[in-house]
């Protein structure tokens, strides 16, 4: 391959840079600064914050671990929950600073993407451009404003860390501590989302251009003819790819369960959804219009015409950047790296039942972001007598795709604004209209929450997550005989339906039928292991038929896997302190629950202050026990909640006098 004569252009000043660098960030801010006033929604944004347990305490010891060892929410990557952890542990669940946080870490992941390939092109301009286009693109909005796709901007941003630890060591002499760089940014890309596992071939396209080390020729021995660096370049990569096999076996290990069989969408259809889904987002990358948070899968829109027309386009294109790859190095390289890096997410395998989704193209899309750039800077160079026109074409697409990005965020506001748009995109969409009643269901509002769910399953009635959605709208309608055969649907459609079966079990129990309720307990833990809310219904059920000890072990499980259940940690307590086996008795453990419920507030409520007096007066520590009741008591009056107050003290058998004495009297011995 020829080198490519504009790399040999001069690299800026170090100010020039930082400026660049700077105004690429504001861009970043400028567009995406809404975010800051959304709230979390109900697509994942539960399962990787608000209703995690293991994130809600911050990052500690337990939590990093759970993380390392869990494949929570169909996912092996431990750096995104970290991240999530300090993010809980910083702001607590105040939206705007996991927001703010997205949007610090896609401004980042821009900004060393710009730095990468003016280190490896020498070029700042066309570097600049491709990471504008990349950084200000309506796609990206998806994965910046979903507090749940933080998985997408923080291994985006270990993916351009790594390519620029690549460009230092490639154009160096080898060097053990650059190479090991490469190694441990590409190993936290992939423990922070999965599908970085193509950037492997995405540094061998760049060994193409625009490093150029294909061409670089190494003799064997020393004066034999020389050979073709090409081999090397995949043996250096061997660790990438070894960490890229692990990382494979670790999502599929963590999605088996979300995968697809292909009886249920065969390889012909996978193909035919793939072609089309690579030529939408190409349509995507120039025109960017009716964008949604998801598009589902239907075979039916894939008829022969539209398979034919996509798998043309990219034969097309695929061939005619092969042919001028010579004259076009950049498109040939930006083209392959957009298939490439799909290639995970193109719908092979087929995980969930979106056919595409704008998220896909958080990384995919840089390369058709350098090939565009490149090609603007070629044409202005070539044709200097049009370089006004191409600038003022340039700058106007820019504008166009900021102008759409930021609109597109307050799409994002809340879960009602981000399922309408979705309806509003394509009304035909059951997924959009369950998640929409979810959110009215939150709000109160369950006769128009029912409504969407019945509107769901008639669109189609095979979804499980409808029907135990409409279970719980029925329930709390009071309609329980309608709810049961709702859970039931969903579950005979799902059987991994937890929450389902969770229900139901709870519906039976209330009815007396214990044995049954205990079972779809156990299938609810079965399902989703670290589910807390199964095992703490089982330890309901095993004290409701006098299994004392199975109680006791079924709500340690609980509370180990969610600390916040104060009402489960009380049941635990006050069994350990006065259960009638005396063999499960335990008032010291009972004292270590108590105090570990009272661990993560400032301020103790009256119920924690008293369930740690039942458990020290069960250890025998009844003066440390009357303290804990007189706090509560005093709590309680604090807070206007005059009715506990009396009622701690009728239960206690103590009086103000009593109280005012004890005081009295300690503060004598002072």
């Amino acid at each position: 391959m020829e080198a490519d004569p504009s790399t040999r252009a001069q690299p800026l000043k170090k100010s020039t840079t930082a400026a660049v660098c700077g105004l690429l960030a504001a861009a970043v801010l400028a567009v995406f600064a809404p975010t800051l006033w959304n709230s979390f929604v109900n697509f994942d944004d539960d399962q990787y914050v608000y209703e995690n347990p293991s994130v809600l305490q911050g990052l500690n010891a337990s939590g990093a671990r759970w993380a390392l060892t869990s494949s929570h929410a169909a996912n092996w990557h431990p750096t995104t929950w970290w991240s999530h952890m300090v993010d809980c542990r910083i702001f607590g669940l105040r939206p705007w600073g996991h927001h703010l946080t997205n949007v610090l870490l896609h401004a980042a992941t821009v900004v060393v993407l710009f730095l990468a390939l003016q280190r490896m092109t020498g070029l700042p301009w066309p570097s600049a451009l491709a990471a504008l286009l990349f950084a200000i693109h309506p796609l990206r909005v998806e994965s910046v404003a979903w507090v749940a796709e933080r998985k997408d901007v923080l291994g985006g941003l270990f993916f351009a860390l790594t390519l620029w630890a690549y460009a230092g060591y490639a154009s160096r002499r080898f060097s053990w501590p650059r190479y090991l760089a490469v190694v441990v940014l590409f190993a936290l890309g992939l423990m922070s989302k999965p599908t970085l596992v193509t950037l492997p071939m995405v540094l061998l396209l760049l060994d193409y251009w625009p490093l150029a080390r294909f061409d670089a020729k190494e003799p064997f021995l020393e004066g034999s003819r020389p050979r073709s660096a090409l081999p090397r370049l995949f043996l250096e990569k061997i660790p990438l790819f070894a960490l890229t096999l692990l990382a494979c076996l670790m999502t599929l290990w963590a999605q088996h369960q979300v995968t697809a069989s292909f009886d249920a969408v065969p390889l012909g259809a996978r193909l035919a959804n793939a072609a089309v889904a690579y030529a939408e987002y190409l349509r995507a990358f120039f025109c960017p219009v009716g964008l949604a948070v998801f598009y589902p899968y239907s075979p039916t829109a894939l008829t022969a015409g539209r398979v034919v027309a996509a798998t043309t386009l990219l034969v097309v294109i695929t061939v005619a950047v092969v042919v001028g790859r010579r004259r076009a190095p950049y498109a040939t390289v930006g083209w392959f790296w957009f298939l490439v890096v799909l290639t995970p997410m193109i719908g092979l395998i087929q995980v969930g039942s979106q056919a595409i989704a704008d998220r896909y193209t958080y990384l995919s899309q840089i390369g058709l972001a350098v090939a565009l750039a490149w090609a603007v800077w070629r044409l202005s160079q070539a044709y200097p007598q049009t370089r006004f026109a191409i600038r003022s074409v340039t700058i106007l697409f820019v504008v166009v795709l900021a102008v759409c990005a930021w609109r597109q965020t307050f799409f994002w506001r809340n879960s009602e604004t981000l399922w309408r748009r979705a309806l509003a995109c394509a009304s035909d969409n059951a997924f959009a209209r369950n998640n929409l009643g979810l959110a009215l269901l939150s709000q109160g509002r369950r006769d128009e929450a029912i409504e969407q769910f019945e509107a769901a399953l008639k669109l189609s009635d095979r979804l499980a997550e409808a029907h135990c959605n409409l279970g719980i709208a029925l329930a709390q309608r009071g309609q329980t005989d309608q709810a049961v055969a709702q859970y039931r649907a969903a579950i005979a459609i799902d059987p991994n339906q937890f929450k389902a079966c969770n229900n139901l079990g709870g519906i039976l129990a209330q009815r007396g039928r214990l044995d049954e309720a205990a079972e779809l307990f156990r299938q609810a833990a079965a399902v989703q292991p670290d589910y807390a809310g199964a095992y703490r219904n089982l330890g309901l059920i095993a004290r409701r038929q006098g299994r004392y000890g199975d109680a006791v072990r079924h709500w340690r499980e609980a509370v180990r896997l969610d600390p916040t259940d104060a009402a489960t940690m009380r049941q635990l307590v006050v069994l350990l302190a006065a259960c009638p086996d005396a063999s499960v008795r335990n008032g010291a453990e009972a004292v270590r629950w108590a105090r570990l419920a009272l661990m993560p507030s400032e301020t103790p409520s009256p119920i924690a202050l008293e369930t740690l007096a039942i458990a020290l007066a069960a250890a025998g520590q009844s003066d440390e026990a009357a303290k804990c009741v007189e706090q509560a008591v005093s709590l309680a009056a604090k807070q206007g909640d005059a009715a506990m107050a009396d009622s701690l003290r009728a239960k206690w058998k103590i009086d103000r006098s009593n109280a005012a004495g004890r005081k009295a009297h300690e503060q004598s011995h002072r």
